[in-house]
């Protein structure tokens, strides 16, 4: 569980990434759950936008993957959301 404080570090850091994958019409599939498990992994911080033509919402998008991948969800804002899991292999971000 992340702190307020982490949370706002996690936020500053999300700020300045591009999203990395789009939820389509296709939704949610096994497939793209091990894609995202692979990027929390190398990355540990990945942003996600939720394309237009999909009826899913980002929130609820956000709470499910974050589930499936045992990562902690940061933020959503409008139709796209980040997600936090630390790397065991290449820890990159220090969390205060």
């Amino acid at each position: 569980m992340l702190t307020g404080k982490q949370r706002s570090y996690l936020k500053s850091l999300a700020n300045n990434i591009e999203p990395i994958f789009q939820v389509g019409k296709n939704g949610i599939t096994e497939n793209f759950i091990k894609q995202i498990d692979d990027a929390l992994e190398k990355r540990e911080l990945i942003k996600v936008k939720v394309l237009n033509n999909s009826l899913l919402d980002a929130n609820e998008v956000a709470n499910e993957i974050a589930e499936k991948t045992n990562a902690e969800f940061v933020q959503s804002i409008g139709n796209k959301f980040v997600l936090y899991r630390e790397s065991k292999k290449y820890k990159k971000i220090i969390l205060p």
